[in-house]
């Protein structure tokens, strides 16, 4: 596994990609709440570049948790985001630029400062990209581009809960490459050629199709997959994550305070005696997503999860969980107070791992099956 993903879930993607969706400054980067975006970002009238935003997160962590995994802490504080966003919205050449610095706490893994992670991943700019609009319902992208697998997003204040879940490991989150995006009605659909799991080679198709079957609900699936071997590896791109190809299928239900997005995912990695993989392998996983909002000010988010791989140790099956054959689910919650710019936000989080292989699970000796987490978040959105 690695610490990857910046997701889409199905409103929030047709909301990105969508060229008309665009003329909002606050549509990227996309949120799904419960910290919301601040509505009235630093505007400036650069000329021939038009009307240029710049908005951003500033905000720090401090955790505590069980079964920390090796070099890793029970206790400890960094900062989750400090991070720039500059874009145009509006004419027929458009770009967006991140900036800055962020940490990518996922469940079940060991945490990295963020310092660290930073140039481990994606490095100082993790999104840039142009963007071109022949037209309201079409567009081009290209650059360092989020990906489109998923449910959840990449930084911490995109998404509803803290940290990421345990299908958010299993996906890329940043990818180099180009993408078109189309809407039309209830339709939106994306199809990019990228690099993957930030591999730096162009060898993977990726598509996302959404229908917006009412105001309140819309129903997404994404397909992705290598085109072809790849043996790259570094600490954001996995050789076997990147040698794989992975499916969703997503619904959301929008209703006055209440959102809630449940989905399926399959990942599979086929047999190559030429990359060292021995026998395929695979992950099944499902999760339901929610938040709702008591008010303008304070929310409740929750996740559950679940999720298992093939094979065994016997057969010779790669590792795409805590060992072949291993088993997790997780359940998280996340209470939300958002005054203005400021937010602050709790969670709670419990991981149960089962039928793992000795030296793939949690805790210092990958032997413990259980980790509880506690951490608190507080920033500013500007």
């Amino acid at each position: 596994m690695t610490y990857l993903k910046t997701a889409l879930c199905a409103t929030a993607g047709a909301l990105m990609f969508a060229g008309a969706a665009m003329a909002d400054p606050l549509a990227s980067p996309a949120m799904t709440g419960p910290v919301l975006a601040n509505p009235n970002p630093i505007s400036v009238d650069a000329g021939p570049l038009g009307q240029v935003y710049v908005s951003g997160v500033v905000s720090g962590v401090a955790m505590a948790q069980s079964n920390p995994a090796f070099g890793d802490h029970k206790t400890q504080a960094d900062i989750s985001n400090g991070q720039v966003v500059i874009q145009t919205t509006e004419g027929p050449i458009q770009f967006y630029v991140q900036a800055g610095i962020y940490s990518l706490p996922s469940l079940g893994l060991g945490y990295m400062k963020s310092d660290k992670i930073t140039d481990a991943t994606f490095g100082a700019v993790p999104n840039a990209y142009v963007k071109i609009v022949p037209s309201d319902n079409v567009s081009v992208m290209i650059g360092k581009l989020p990906t489109l697998v998923g449910a959840e997003y990449t930084f911490t204040f995109q998404n509803m809960n803290i940290v990421r879940g345990l299908l958010w490991n299993q996906e890329p989150a940043v990818s180099q490459g180009v993408q078109f995006n189309f809407a039309s009605g209830p339709i939106s659909a994306s199809v990019a050629w990228t690099d993957g799991y930030y591999s730096e080679k162009a060898n993977w198709i990726s598509g996302l199709l959404t229908y917006t079957v009412s105001p309140s609900d819309s129903v997404s699936v994404v397909a992705a997959a290598s085109t072809s071997d790849n043996s790259h590896s570094s600490f954001a791109t996995s050789p076997l994550l990147n040698n794989s190809e992975i499916y969703n299928l997503l619904y959301t239900h929008n209703s006055g305070g209440l959102t809630i997005t449940p989905y399926l995912q399959y990942s599979r990695v086929s047999e190559d005696a030429g990359l060292g993989i021995p026998a395929d392998s695979a992950t099944f996983g499902a999760a339901v997503l929610g938040k709702y909002a008591f008010s303008d000010e304070f929310s409740l988010a929750a996740r559950a999860e679940y999720i298992k791989s093939t094979g065994s140790v016997a057969k010779g099956t790669p590792n795409l969980l805590y060992g072949p054959g291993s088993k997790a689910w997780s359940l998280t919650v996340t209470p939300t107070y958002q005054k203005g710019v400021f937010f602050l936000r709790g969670e709670a989080s419990y991981v149960q791992v089962l039928d793992s292989t000795p030296g793939f699970a949690l805790g210092d000796s990958g032997t413990d099956k259980s980790q509880f987490r506690a951490i608190a978040e507080a920033g500013f959105v500007f």
